[in-house]
């Protein structure tokens, strides 16, 4: 596995595809960026740290480094989960004769437009079209992780993989009277709805509490420990750093209703499925999300586990958390989501798509292999 950006012990990377592939009987090696204090195997992975400057001048730069220790690991298979690492993989394999895979987590094509005005946004996005179309080609198997990406690649080689819920023994929340915690998981800014979360919890009832637990991506924390100053709001609100999975996932069996705040506008919001949809759906948190959020709404649809609204309204999101003010509506959601995160929305069909990929690229010797339905 070959990360240029995500985290050693990162969930689906090495707690979902990595544990599922060593259980069926391959060994792993998670070549990414070093971490004080990561450690040096997780879920039965081995994890190798690089030094890599920051920013993406860092990771263009990286590439030719990450590439050598890519066909230096002498690995049949190197998976890469961003487009620098694509590159790094690619490059790594015409070295060692490895097979790659390219796992496919975001749309891609537009990541700049943030970044760029609006008349340059068509050329950018038509030129990583085209990039992400040759890196597929010269790719054994592009891996999809949400149903939305798929336009970008050639279709004969694309595997859904998706980023569903990892099974969990976690005791979901009993809802009962009293007032309300509403919980926000993992990365936090602007566009994932900090001011209009604000603006709801103002608008809630007195007793309403907002708890955060990850960190600000976007540089705007200040920004927003300063707006929920002047909405009398600070004494509502704990933050809480990024934990593991496991503390988190405990985190949010004590809190209410599962927040998922993402902003219209950008086409990655509109293709989302973020882990912390599932992690609430795994207490037993009913969810607020967006209705434009074509991933999102279908799971919460199919499942009826929350409630969609319209992010960029303030009142829209005050509205929805007065009607899970029920006890039996949270409660009744909640259990929904957890059947549904647990059985059709769950990680095991698609952990056996994956291993069924590697056994195409990567047969294991006869006697190892585990057997099929894991």
């Amino acid at each position: 596995m070959l990360s240029a950006a995500h985290p050693p012990t990162d969930l689906r990377v090495v707690g979902k595809q990595g544990a599922a592939l060593v259980e069926a009987g391959w060994r792993l090696l998670h070549l990414c960026p070093a971490q004080p204090g990561a450690p040096t195997t997780h879920a039965g992975v081995a994890i190798q740290g690089f030094p890599r400057a920051s920013g993406w001048r860092g990771r263009v730069l990286g590439i030719p480094a990450l590439a050598r220790r890519a066909a230096a690991s002498g690995a049949a298979v190197l998976h890469a989960h961003e487009p620098d690492s694509w590159v790094a993989a690619l490059l790594a394999a015409r070295r060692s004769g490895a097979r790659v895979v390219l796992d496919v987590h975001e749309h891609y094509p537009s990541r700049l437009d943030p970044h760029l005005p609006a008349p340059l946004r068509p050329a950018a996005r038509a030129a990583l079209r085209l990039f992400c179309r040759w890196a597929a080609r010269r790719a054994d198997a592009v891996v999809l992780a949400k149903d939305g990406l798929a336009a970008d690649f050639p279709a004969r080689r694309l595997v859904p993989i998706r980023n569903y819920a990892a099974p969990s023994t976690l005791a979901p929340r009993q809802h009962g009277a009293g007032p309300l915690t509403l919980l926000h998981l993992g990365a936090l800014g602007r566009s994932r709805g900090w001011p209009q979360m604000l603006d709801a919890l103002a608008l809630a009832p007195p007793g309403t509490r907002l708890r955060l637990v990850g960190r600000f991506t976007d540089g705007s924390e200040p920004a927003f420990h300063a707006r929920a100053a002047t909405l009398g709001l600070a004494d509502r609100i704990t933050t809480t750093p990024w934990l593991p999975h496991a503390e988190a996932m405990a985190e949010a069996a004590r809190a209410d209703i599962g927040l998922v705040l993402f902003q219209p506008g950008e086409a990655n919001h509109t293709l989302a499925l973020p882990h912390k949809l599932f992690d609430c759906m795994l207490a037993g948190l009913p969810v607020i999300a967006p209705a434009f959020a074509t991933e999102v709404a279908g799971i919460i649809r199919a499942a009826g586990c929350g409630e969609l609204v319209a992010t960029a309204s303030a009142p829209a999101i005050a509205a929805a958390i007065a009607r899970l003010a029920s006890p039996a509506r949270r409660q009744a959601q909640g259990q929904a989501g957890r059947a549904a995160a647990l059985g059709p929305f769950g990680w095991p069909a698609e952990a056996e798509r994956l291993v069924n990929l590697y056994r195409s690229l990567a047969p294991l010797p006869a006697g190892m292999a585990a057997p099929s339905g894991l």
